[in-house]
């Protein structure tokens, strides 16, 4: 769990009352750094600034049993694939980016931090069993190509909802010439097409990466169960027998891609990209390149980039754009400090940042442009919605391979393609670049001194339960960064009446647009004050406008912060209407919970995102959804609604939307569901926490 939703995720697990987790788990303190200067500065400002919730989750983890990962120590993603993750392992994680794992050939899939608690107490963890889309990979890929490219091409094939609710299974001759970070760059952005996870066969490739990072002993017991992590010969001998779909990408002829802005599945390939820019008619300065992030954050990655910029130095070029790097981990930070990396990036002036998230999750203090400036940014991150990095709207974020993203850092333009385009150098003539070279392997001698010690900034879980009870975790009543949670109230058993339509979503409603990062991120675990930020990011349906909802008691429009205030003093029951794949996006739970706090019962939309959805029906709001989209037009800005059949809830069942115009007319019309009998119980009870309390209490 990393640090921004292992608070909530602690939380409710306090709730269950248990004096000790049921499962090895750990917390990562990656989210809560903010990027401002370098990495010396502003691990020492999050230390200060964030100490409460570091004491909290610190005490909480040596209480509880769990490991620590202290600020600074990495990513959770990349301190996974270093330290936890091995081939057929299953793995439950808090970020929606957890399926990095899938990389090394486990099981990883992102989840809410109820479905967490769900493990930590012992009780059955359960998904709606997916269906597989195998990839086939052939070839390999040509220069100026990298695993980065094959997941932006899919993206733009799938779209950012075309992979729920399968597993994405990768084969083929083309799977064994992608390393094992590769890999996990390629699962770690299946979030992005909405893919409940991506698994990639084990091979030599895997078994160097775990000996490499110390885990011989691990590596040795995988080949002893080989034929388990791989594909069965019947299924690569005729894969559209036994998967439900088949993608095919020649690596060979893959080109490499830029995705955005705005949209992750918005893929553009290198060679029509400077006409794309000129047609919308987007900034073509770069204001910003940036490289890090859980997705491309490795030391294969960085060895590219130092690759580019070795280039660079020979044939006199210099930085057009502030270049801003951030490191996956202490381990890779510390390599790249040994074999001189790192010095050739400071000679560049590039910011070398802390082991963290950083701008790829917002957490990102720009003072090179004025606020909502109109500018674009290059980064080889993972998202790009509007307002991601920076919380500029005007900033159009754009996503791509690192060594891509190092190029057009030394152009200074979008319009630049180092495929066939030269810069001029200091000495006023052209040069070109050639494509970086593979990564050499980094010194076993290093690598064993480095990876074969106690990782840095790790607190283990070693002391017995006995020596546990010591350790207290307190709230302060006064905190405005932490809260303990009251129970939700659980459903009246009777049907929902003259519902309030809170908001109308139109179009993409991220959960970044349901519960902002960036500057939020401090109150992640204080539902009460997070759940000021509620749905300000939704473009409001009506008037097109976000943060802007008509107010039923001023009869004005207002903040929604405001309105929603004011329908929970007057203890109003709410109904949220959202468009295709409502809640895609990261796995934040606040984006369920920050609506059931603020009286929400209902939210209704053409289609879910799975963990939303999922984490709507742990906090015990129905998710509904419409059979007719066209239905979605009906509903008016100050309709009155009913939810009529919810005492007839069975898995399956349809209930019915009645509309109450503000003309006096009326409209009806069915919707559906997907709870199934467990899911109808939390609903019952008020939320899957209350059922387990109840469960746990009564053994």
């Amino acid at each position: 769990m990393q640090d921004a939703t292992a608070q909530m995720a602690l939380l409710q697990f306090m709730q269950s009352k248990l004096s000790t987790i049921t499962l090895p788990a750990s917390v990562h303190c990656d989210h809560l750094i903010l990027a401002k200067r370098n990495a010396l500065l502003d691990l020492s400002n999050a230390k200060t600034q964030n100490k409460e919730i570091y004491d909290f989750l610190l005490s909480a983890c040596r209480k509880y049993g769990l490991d620590f990962w202290e600020p600074g120590a990495g990513i959770i993603h990349q301190v996974t694939l270093e330290n936890y993750a091995i081939p057929g392992m299953m793995i439950i994680g808090t970020d929606s980016h957890t399926p990095n794992a899938g990389g090394i050939c486990s099981i990883a899939v992102g989840v809410g931090g109820a479905d967490a608690v769900d493990a930590l107490v012992g009780m059955p963890w359960e998904l709606l069993m997916p269906k597989i889309i195998g990839v086939h990979l052939k070839g390999t890929v040509s220069p100026w190509c990298s695993p980065k490219d094959i997941i932006l091409k899919l993206a733009g094939e799938l779209t950012v909802k075309g992979g729920t609710g399968y597993i994405i299974e990768y084969f083929g001759e083309g799977v064994h010439s992608l390393s094992c970070t590769g890999r996990a760059t390629i699962g770690n952005m299946g979030a992005e097409v909405g893919a409940t996870t991506s698994i990639f066969p084990m091979d030599d490739n895997i078994l160097e990466y775990i000996t490499l990072t110390e885990r011989k002993h691990v590596a040795d017991i995988a080949v002893k169960h080989a034929e388990i992590c791989k594909a069965d010969d019947e299924v690569l001998q005729n894969p559209h027998y036994y998967y439900d779909k088949v993608i095919n990408i020649d690596l060979s002829t893959l080109e490499p891609y830029i995705n955005g802005p705005y949209s992750p599945d918005r893929a553009t390939p290198l060679s029509d990209f400077a006409r794309f820019i000129q047609a919308e008619k987007y900034p073509e300065h770069i204001s910003a390149a940036l490289i890090g992030s859980c997705t491309n954050s490795s030391y294969e990655d960085l060895s590219r980039v130092y690759s580019l910029l070795t280039q660079a130095k020979k044939k006199k070029l210099a930085l057009r754009t502030p270049l801003w790097l951030s490191p996956g981990s202490e381990n890779i930070y510390q390599i790249i400090k040994h074999n001189g990396y790192l010095t050739l990036f400071e000679q560049f002036g590039t910011h070398v940042l802390a082991n963290a998230c950083g701008p790829c999750i917002g957490q990102w203090k720009r003072s090179d442009i004025n606020e909502n400036d109109t500018n674009s940014i290059i980064n080889s991150f993972n998202r790009n919605f509007a307002k991601r990095a920076d919380g500029n709207p005007n900033t159009h974020s754009f996503v791509s391979s690192p060594e891509i993203v190092t190029a057009m850092a030394l152009s200074g333009s979008l319009l630049f393609n180092p495929m066939k385009d030269s810069l001029i150098n200091s000495d006023k003539e052209p040069v070109q670049l050639s494509p970086p070279d593979a990564a050499p392997p980094a010194p076993r001698e290093l690598l064993h001194t480095i990876f074969g010690s106690k990782p840095k900034g790790l607190i283990t879980a070693n002391e017995d339960e006995i020596a546990r009870k010591k350790h207290i975790v307190s709230i302060s009543p006064d905190s405005e960064r932490l809260q303990e949670l009251q129970p939700f109230e659980a459903w009246t058993q009777k049907n929902f009446t003259q519902l309030y339509l809170l908001i109308k979503a139109k179009g993409k409603c991220t959960t970044d647009h349901i519960s902002m990062a960036g500057p939020w991120l401090r109150y992640r675990g204080h539902l009460e004050n997070i759940s000021k930020n509620l749905l300000i990011g939704a473009v409001n349906a009506f008037n097109d406008k976000t943060n802007h909802i008509y107010n039923p008691f001023t009869h004005t429009y207002q903040e929604i912060e405001l309105v929603a205030q004011h329908y929970k003093i007057q203890k109003s029951n709410l109904i949220i209407v959202g468009d295709e794949n409502y809640g895609e996006g990261s796995s934040r739970e606040h984006a369920a919970l920050e609506p059931r706090f603020m009286g929400v019962k209902v939210v209704l939309a053409k289609s879910f995102a799975r963990i939303h959805e999922t984490n709507l029906k742990k906090q015990g709001i129905l998710p509904l959804l419409f059979i007719d989209p066209t239905d979605y037009d009906r509903i008016q800005e100050r309709d009155s609604i009913d939810v009529l059949r919810v005492t007839e809830l069975l898995p399956q069942s349809r209930l019915e939307l009645v509309l109450h115009h503000d003309n006096g007319s009326t409209h009806s019309f069915e919707v559906t569901h997907t709870l199934n009998a467990t899911q109808t119980e939390w609903f019952k009870q008020g939320s899957a926490l209350n059922m387990i309390k109840n469960t746990l209490s009564s053994a």
